[in-house]
């Protein structure tokens, strides 16, 4: 018999009720995950069927799904992964191989999520609270919970990765509350890596909360709380990934991808990064922080504790990855996510000339000593349109993706501006010139998202500035400059380029920006055309400033 009550906890985690009179554009999603969305909701899918007005009638009555679905067949999920390299040694067969892969870095991930969820807080009516987690409480979602902020209000210290910013009974709900069964998943007792250093402390309340005027503020909007990563691109990355996969596996009504949310991240520092517009893909409400409820007691009526960026098999930064396999379906829609929600265009070509991007370093370590004699020679080949940049405070980051997603090959030293992989076309290449002795970090990532990599392959033809010195002593190849030999470089390009060119989505996007071309359409402005290059290189030129913070470096 399906348990009453926990269908009474599901449904309220619903954020607005359905209406016949449905606004289709707050749905905005990508042209390509609405036959996904609409499948997902049938009554939608009905509406927009009956509504004469309705825009998107060629994305109705498919059975598409993600993956995640419980009764999702696998022709029907919303990718397959590739996996040419050989299984044996790691597994039986070649399908326990894509379902390796997709169990521990697609959609299946999220399905192994749904299925681990447990009540620990039950509901026995509607208006009660509820809680229910994952496995090691990496991922939870609660109705009418309680927490209690007024113990910060006499502490000075900063808050940041600290595991005691709740005490014994400062989270709580009306309900019954599974202590014992909790306490069996604290193992993974770490800031970044769970929930468990701030669900250990639930209670359960005698009163219900809100009905009983026990809150200084009561929070309506669904509240997603973040612990984040955010050291640079790479890692602040992982807490975007984390929280999109998160919206998935929260997804019981159709307007789950709402920007009407609040995010709450849980530290007192005020939030302030180079790529902070990325949260409007997700909210378009302010960003708190800890010090928004110093010393008050807020109730939340719906509250989301995502995946987290640390996690051991986590997602993205702690993904075991199988040999062979690459190219994740759940990367993949959330590059087309990001792309869609800050509306970074994709422009159509004037030319068949394969587009080079080359990532110019403005820190002290990791240049590129002979970078202008490489450049120039790309630059003499008739069939590279080349631009150099330099990703810094000074271009603003949409425009850094702007650049970044009209790029057919993406070249530079490691460090976490290649992120940028996540958001290049699909039929890109990533040239990490030199991965300075960490192989795997922009390799596994371009496997995730499915764009092709290379590499430096031959070490003769490398010169490395000096041993290169770690700040906190001992040689690393991170902190030293290096030069490229010019003709093992360009035999490198090639291959990239040859790539691209032999992609076949590439073929197909130059001819329809051929024929586009000759029916006489505009556009605004390509990143790639000389006028916008020399006002991005004027923005570069300004910048002065070389110091940076030693995580950049790493």
């Amino acid at each position: 018999m399906f348990n009453v009550n926990l269908l009474t906890f599901l449904l309220p985690l619903s954020f607005t009720p359905f209406s016949l009179s449905f606004n289709y554009t707050e749905i905005n999603l990508p042209d390509e995950h609405l036959q996904y969305y609409f499948s997902r909701y049938p009554k939608i899918n009905e509406e927009c069927d009956r509504d004469p007005n309705c825009p998107y009638k060629e994305f109705l009555a498919t059975n598409k799904c993600w993956g995640y679905e419980y009764n999702c067949k696998r022709t029907n999920r919303y990718s397959e992964p590739i996996c040419l390299g050989d299984h044996k040694g790691w597994v039986k067969t070649k399908g326990d191989q894509i379902d390796t892969f997709y169990t521990q870095a697609d959609f299946g991930y999220i399905k192994a999520q749904l299925e681990e969820l447990k009540v620990y807080c039950e509901p026995l009516f509607a208006d009660d609270s509820s809680l229910e987690c994952s496995d090691n409480l990496r991922f939870c979602r609660g109705r009418n919970i309680m927490i209690n902020f007024t113990s910060l209000a006499a502490r000075n210290d900063p808050i940041r990765y600290k595991m005691d910013v709740l005490g014994d009974g400062d989270i709580g709900g009306y309900c019954n509350f599974y202590k014992e069964k909790l306490k069996k998943q604290l193992d993974h007792m770490s800031p970044l890596q769970s929930w468990a250093p701030e669900i250990k402390n639930f209670k359960q309340l005698q009163q219900k909360p809100i009905q009983n005027n026990d809150c200084d503020v009561i929070i309506e909007k669904p509240t997603f709380i973040m612990k984040i990563d955010a050291i640079n691109m790479y890692h602040h990355f992982c807490d975007f990934l984390n929280l999109y996969a998160s919206i998935h596996l929260n997804s019981t009504r159709f307007d789950d991808f709402t920007t009407n949310t609040n995010i709450l991240i849980w530290e007192t520092f005020s939030y302030r990064s180079a790529f902070e517009s990325t949260f409007e893909a997700f909210t378009t409400n302010q960003i708190w922080d800890l010090k928004t409820f110093r010393g008050d007691t807020v109730c939340f009526k719906n509250i989301v504790f995502p995946l987290l960026p640390r996690m051991i098999f986590g997602l993205y930064y702690n993904t075991p990855i199988i040999y062979g396999c690459e190219r994740s379906g759940l990367f993949h829609a959330f590059s087309k996510f990001i792309l869609h929600r800050l509306n970074v265009p994709l422009y159509k070509r004037k030319n068949d000339k394969v587009r080079i991007t080359f990532l110019s370093r403005d820190t002290t370590y990791r240049k590129i000593n002979n970078e202008n004699e490489l450049i120039k020679a790309l630059e003499n080949i008739e069939e590279y349109e080349v631009r150099k940049v330099v990703y810094n405070r000074n271009i603003e980051f949409k425009k850094q993706l702007e650049i970044s997603r009209n790029s057919d090959v993406f070249i530079g030293i490691h460090g976490a501006g290649l992120t940028h992989l996540m958001f290049l076309p699909d039929w890109a290449a990533i040239f990490e010139i030199y991965n300075c002795e960490d192989p795997n970090c922009y390799k596994d990532l371009a496997r995730l998202r499915g764009v092709k990599y290379f590499t430096w392959e031959n070490q003769d033809k490398l010169i490395q500035q000096d041993e290169g010195k770690h700040p906190e002593g001992g040689a690393h190849a991170k902190f030293t400059n290096y030069s490229f030999d010019k003709t093992e470089f360009l035999r490198l390009v090639k291959k990239a380029t040859d790539h691209v060119k032999s992609h076949r989505k590439f073929t197909e996007f130059i001819e329809k920006s051929s024929k586009k071309s000759q029916k006489g359409d505009k556009t605004t402005v390509d990143v790639f055309d000389k006028n916008e290059e020399t006002q991005i290189r004027d923005q570069e030129d300004e910048q002065t400033d070389d110091k940076k913070d030693i995580h950049d470096e790493l």
